[in-house]
């Protein structure tokens, strides 16, 4: 027999999240229905709260919408059914294997730095070479959690510092937007309007590179030119990890190698 949850339950709860996410993603019921499996009349019948959905269909439906797996255990929820995907606490035990290569990658990323942030920009593991993002910032914005949204485009942050910061902030605020079309958050959507402020509004110009924008960012060595990239992990089956992120910039040409790698060999002589 199946377990069943009494909380957030009912026919009428999953019909409800199966329409709403069906128009988020903009798939018709019989795209949705094809996709997972099923049958549009069976699909109707689930949203319309005539049909109750046995779990197995439930989880086909939210994989065929490419739910992250919180939004998947909370479609399982609305269904009445128990979330079947764990969320551990990242500093736990269960999740020591994936801190241990974690940490493997940062290192092996000096002398450019890396880290690894939350769902809304919070830092849970650095390398050293961050320390380039942290200079002259106001100490209220270091205290921890740090935020490395907030760090990045905050006036008394690094704001100051990012010589394209109306190019670079479009950049990040922009994907924030597309990941919260994706995914509605009012939280995620709160941090944006957030930052958004902190970015000042200029017309796309001529040398537009839209996703190709390295950022300028000057330090008390001189000008660094960032690229970025990021990495998630696809194959996660806790939603600690599969929300987490992996942010490592890389040199955009020799000057900023060269400046990075002398502020490490200055950084190990301190130690």
């Amino acid at each position: 027999m199946t377990e069943r949850s009494g909380v957030g339950g009912g026919i009428g709860g999953i019909g409800g999240e199966l329409k709403r996410w069906r128009h988020t993603r903009r798939v018709s019921q019989l795209e949705l229905a094809t996709l997972a499996g099923t049958t549009q009349r069976h699909l109707s019948f689930i949203e319309s709260g005539r049909s109750l959905p046995g779990r197995a269909i439930v989880i086909r439906l939210a994989e065929s919408l490419r739910l992250t797996l919180r939004e998947r255990n909370d479609l399982l929820t609305a269904a009445g059914y128990a979330p079947v995907f764990a969320e551990s606490g990242f500093d736990e035990a269960a999740l020591r294997p994936v801190r241990a290569a974690l940490e493997q990658i940062l290192d092996g990323h000096m002398p450019y730095p890396a880290l690894v942030i939350g769902p809304y920009g919070e830092v849970v593991a650095a390398n050293a070479a961050i320390e380039v993002f942290t200079e002259d910032a106001a100490p209220e914005l270091l205290e921890p959690p740090l935020n490395m949204l907030r760090l990045m485009l905050h006036p008394h942050g690094m704001g100051h510092r990012v010589r394209n910061l109306p190019e670079w902030g479009r950049h990040v605020i922009e994907n924030l937007r597309a990941r919260s079309r994706r995914s509605p958050d009012p939280r995620l959507d709160a941090l944006i309007d957030e930052l958004a402020g902190y970015v000042p509004q200029t017309p796309l110009g001529p040398d537009h590179l839209g996703f190709a924008v390295p950022m300028r960012l000057a330090s008390a060595d001189g000008e660094l030119r960032l690229i970025t990239t990021l990495t998630s992990f696809a194959t996660a089956t806790d939603v600690t990890l599969a929300e987490l992120r992996l942010e490592a910039f890389l040199p955009a040409d020799d000057a900023t190698t060269d400046l990075l790698r002398a502020r490490a060999r200055r950084h190990r002589a301190t130690e």
